[in-house]
């Protein structure tokens, strides 16, 4: 090589490396650029403005801890213990958990060593470490409160409601009632409610302790109690998975049935006739081209709710997809064994059955056990809407907004269902397309 060509070649590479310099460059500012347009275009800064952090630390803890309500009703005077205001946790007339006293005053501990009192007369005293005692008091329809004309932080007051916010405590006053919350960490009354036998008994009691019903055996009536469980419902929740599971089965291989006849007639090597051919493939195109969630409202107006009404929105959405995975796989098989099937006599029928299937099962199988996989998550989302499986008692405990350690309870179930099915799905098509159980 001469020192002519050296120096064009590093010439040439110097050109080169510019050129991606600037190309790195543009993509940067273009990058730059976008994200500047959608912070102006989504309103970035007042979304945060807005935010109310407050509310999502207590969203989060609702969902990992437990509050008993101690309530005091101004007209009547009644006092009610219950655990998240379920009429299946209410405590029994004259029992409370230790951190409460009954009697003519009623005394709550509110942990961190903050007191509430609730006195005759609708009168609630506080005593507040770092701040001194507080009193709040019903004076006909209005409320009156001591704290001051610059409340603290931590309190919100208006001549109709006060509401005190300690750390992991809370009280409030209106002109109906008094309530009191305190929280606690857990899902308390997930094994049993307050009214079996079994409820404050650890497992080895149960297992090996004395028959705590006379009437039944700890374990199986442990396993009863657990299993009718008013309060977390686990009977129904069990069934909500299984329907769950049925609509994403059901769904996904009725539309493979459906799909593989149809396969045939949107594949170049077994339909010649274009026209034919293309129609097929854009049907395929419009069935898979509008969501499944539209699909699911479509079909409950026809159908009405229910969970068959799901699997029938995965159903034609997931016919488009396969109809068009099928096509291109049978479009990609060795033509040479179908041609020795021919040689042997053998009609239409048995040349697609000896000679095409065996090619493309695996492929198949695989893509069905794959949209098996991601339907149990559309699944949920599906069920929200059709009111069946799951996702509408997801929906029906967010709505409530009460009991958000239920919603957490189900989102655990949901990503241990799929990733359940992630497993044995995987475990399938590893076995089908011949790489053994071990991968």
């Amino acid at each position: 090589m001469t020192a002519v060509d050296a120096g064009d070649l590093r010439a040439s590479a110097s050109r080169l490396f510019r050129r991606k310099q600037l190309a790195g460059f543009g993509l940067l500012a273009g990058v730059v650029l976008y994200l500047a347009y959608a912070a102006f275009a989504f309103d970035i800064a007042g979304l945060l403005g807005r935010a109310r952090w407050e509310n999502a630390v207590v969203l989060a803890s609702d969902s990992w801890s437990y509050k008993t309500h101690v309530e005091r009703q101004h007209r009547s005077g009644e006092i009610e213990i219950a655990i998240e205001g379920e009429r299946r946790g209410t405590y029994p007339p004259g029992q409370a958990p230790d951190w409460i006293g009954l009697g003519d005053m009623v005394t709550v501990n509110l942990g961190h060593g903050a007191t509430a009192r609730l006195l005759p007369g609708n009168v609630t005293e506080l005593e507040i470490p770092g701040y001194g005692s507080a009193r709040l008091a019903l004076e006909g329809r209005n409320i009156s409160n001591d704290f001051g004309g610059v409340l603290p932080a931590w309190v919100s007051a208006s001549d109709k409601r006060v509401m005190v916010t300690l750390p992991g405590a809370r009280v409030t006053m209106t002109p109906a009632r008094t309530e009191i919350f305190r929280y606690f960490f857990g899902w308390d009354l997930f094994w049993f409610t307050l009214d079996s036998p079994y409820f404050g008994h650890g497992t080895g009691e149960i297992l090996f302790g004395p028959r705590l019903d006379p009437a039944r055996g700890n374990i199986a009536g442990a396993a009863h109690d657990w299993w009718t469980n008013a309060v977390w419902h686990h009977k129904d929740v069990a069934w909500a998975i299984c329907e769950t599971i049925l609509m994403a089965f059901l769904g996904t291989f009725g539309a493979a049935l459906a799909a593989l006849p149809l396969a045939f007639l949107a594949a170049r090597n077994f339909t010649p006739v274009w026209l034919v051919r293309g129609l097929f493939r854009r049907v395929f195109d419009f069935i898979r081209g509008v969501d499944s969630l539209i699909w699911t409202i479509v079909l409950a107006r026809a159908f009405g709710p229910g969970p068959l009404t799901g699997a029938l929105a995965i159903l034609v959405t997931d016919t488009g997809t396969f109809g068009k995975v099928f096509s291109e796989a049978l479009e990609n098989i060795d033509g040479k064994q179908v041609e020795g099937i021919r040689s042997t006599g053998a009609n239409a029928l048995q040349r697609a059955r000896f000679g095409v299937l065996p090619q493309i099962v695996p492929v198949l199988a695989s893509q069905v056990l794959y949209f098996l996989e991601s339907n149990t998550r559309s699944a949920t989302i599906i069920g929200a809407i059709t009111g069946g499986g799951i996702g509408l008692l997801l929906t029906q405990a967010m709505q409530t907004q009460k009991d958000w350690e239920e919603v957490a309870y189900y989102i655990v179930l949901i990503v241990l269902m799929v990733m359940a099915m992630d497993w044995l799905s995987g475990k399938l098509r590893a076995a089908l397309i011949g790489r053994g159980s071990g991968h």
